[in-house]
């Protein structure tokens, strides 16, 4: 079994067409040709943490995929980050293990951000005024790096609770092209922005919609990956005209979709899957007017696809 190191992972990942090999893995997915299983999920107190595992493959593919990943959100104050995790590569038809990526959560982060810029590519409006990001933390970063090839838009509001991150975060992406405004107000986002990520891990809603907004926007949520996490409000929820999930069967259980079905807010045939678009088998935008909502509560065909494109890219230069 080879073991991948988070160096030699970075050193290979630009030499990816990211989009192409997670796009090809949604379109797969909601085709049928994909086995993900459920979810597994532990969720600690003392400390508060979380680990996922997802696991799944292709069907015809040479590699069968396992990925854990946890976030320690107190991890920060012992000077360590809050993600971590590793995945791990077995032959398909065997079962040998070939390969251990201890990404250390990388390739978790750099995925979620790609499946962004695809949801982006497929349901924002033609013209993109200003991105708005809510939150301030590595997603936040990521999201507007890989939203950079989808859009010529570089205008952006950042919205977040503290003032001085929010300065960190407007030096730091200003510095890679983008002109940011701060706010402390998530209506100034509304207001000004038509494409909006929001990229917290909040239980309570951080986006709450404003009835006299007119124009069409387009908003992925990435941070809800839980039972319990909601960042939209329902009003948003309720008011948008298209709304899409990366996978059905787990925003059922949940993110945004599973809130707002569990409250009663909209209902089961109103979802479209995000592989779907891509293959044409539904619609995705159809004006620019609409309001559309992609929730993205990360599915294993993301990290299979990811951990597969490192490896054969790792192996081919060896």
């Amino acid at each position: 079994m080879k073991i991948i190191n988070l160096d030699q992972i970075k050193a290979v990942l630009p030499e990816i067409d990211l989009m192409q090999e997670i796009e090809a893995g949604f379109a797969a997915y909601s085709k049928g040709r994909a086995v993900v299983p459920p979810v597994g999920e532990l969720v600690l107190q003392d400390p508060p943490g979380e680990v996922h595992i997802k696991y799944g493959y292709i069907t015809g593919d040479e590699y069968y995929v396992i990925k854990i990943a946890s976030g320690f959100y107190e991890n920060p104050k012992l000077g360590l980050p809050s993600g971590n995790g590793l995945m791990l590569l077995f032959n398909q038809k065997t079962g040998v293990p070939c390969a251990a990526l201890l990404d250390e959560a990388f390739l978790t982060d750099i995925r979620t951000a790609v499946a962004g810029a695809i949801a982006a590519k497929y349901l924002a409006p033609s013209s993109v005024s200003s991105i708005g990001i809510l939150g301030t933390g590595v997603q936040a970063r990521l999201q507007l790096q890989y939203l950079a090839p989808v859009t010529e838009c570089r205008e952006v509001v950042v919205w977040g609770r503290d003032q001085a991150k929010l300065d960190i975060y407007q030096s730091e992406m200003s510095a890679t092209g983008y002109s940011v405004t701060t706010t402390m107000n998530q209506e100034d986002v509304l207001r000004n922005c038509n494409l909006i990520v929001t990229t917290t891990p909040a239980t309570t809603p951080v986006l709450h919609w404003l009835d006299d907004i007119k124009h069409g926007i387009h908003i992925t949520a990435v941070g809800s990956d839980t039972v319990d996490k909601q960042e939209l409000d329902f009003a948003t929820m309720n008011r948008a005209d298209r709304i899409v999930a990366d996978s059905i069967s787990q925003c059922l259980l949940r993110g945004e979709i599973h809130q707002a079905l569990d409250h009663g807010v909209i209902e089961r045939n109103e979802i479209t899957e995000l592989g779907a678009v891509i293959n044409g088998d539904a619609p995705g935008r159809t004006s620019d007017d609409q309001v559309t909502v992609a929730d993205l509560t990360g599915v294993a065909v993301q990290d299979m696809q990811i951990a597969k494109a490192v490896f054969r890219s790792i192996i081919g230069d060896s």
